[in-house]
């Protein structure tokens, strides 16, 4: 089964995602496209997952549960889980390692959370977008604890991605899936960082408007419309 795939969208909960980014109009918006799974992965949370499978099973797809993690090093990864109890237990560990930073609304945005009913319920205090206290290493072993998969995001980029902060690939990493911006730069990366000549390549909107999320361009093969079976495709 191959599955139209956008698998890093951020929601209103990211402070630099806009106010129209509610789970639902994203689970719309992916339906409109004809997007069959997504992921929202806001910054260092899951809270707006819930909301979001929700609204997914509303309009036929498939929503994973996900954040887009910020490691001490500041490079940003994609952990999507097979459900929301893996996620937000997830989420739990993340968020007591962050630096205890209030958000400034009026320099870094809003941090929404949306109730399954698409209605504001709560407000984070606490600034997403800081470095977490733990290293890039260690996330692999814990996402997969908790059954999920983790891959490098936008490693094609200038900041926050794992070849721009580190300058190098781990030669021990274990991930089996890379995130790329510009496909354009495949073949250069593949030259100079001969790890990625092992990894499925998959490219996502990271989307933080509604009109900047993919169109049904690229798919991912699955058994089944599942979570689990994306994950596992991932590995």
């Amino acid at each position: 089964m191959e599955l139209f795939y956008d698998l890093h969208i951020h929601s209103c909960l990211s402070p630099c995602g806009d106010d129209d980014m509610t789970p639902a109009n994203i689970a719309g918006m992916a339906a409109v496209k004809g997007l069959d799974v997504i992921a929202v992965t806001d910054h260092n949370s899951c809270r707006n997952c819930e909301a979001a499978i929700e609204a997914g099973k509303e309009y036929g797809v498939l929503v994973i549960p996900g954040m887009e993690i910020c490691t001490a090093e500041e490079v940003h990864a994609v952990c999507l889980f097979p459900g929301l109890s893996e996620a937000m237990d997830f989420d739990r560990m993340v968020y007591r390692s962050l630096p205890p930073v209030k958000n400034r609304q009026d320099i870094f945005g809003k941090q929404q959370i949306y109730d399954c009913k698409d209605q504001i319920c709560g407000e984070e205090e606490i600034l997403l977008i800081n470095a977490c206290q733990i290293s890039f290493d260690h996330i692999w072993n814990m996402v997969r604890e908790r059954g999920g998969v983790m891959f490098p995001a936008h490693i094609d980029k200038n900041a926050h991605s794992l070849i721009s902060n580190l300058g190098f690939i781990p030669p021990d990493s274990q991930f089996g899936t890379v995130e790329l911006k510009d496909m354009g730069k495949l073949h250069e990366l593949r030259r100079t960082h001969p790890y990625l000549e092992r990894c499925r390549i998959i490219n996502n909107s990271d989307a933080h408007y509604l009109q900047d999320m993919k169109e049904p361009e690229r798919t991912i093969a699955v058994k089944e419309k599942r979570a689990a079976a994306v994950i596992e495709a991932l590995l």
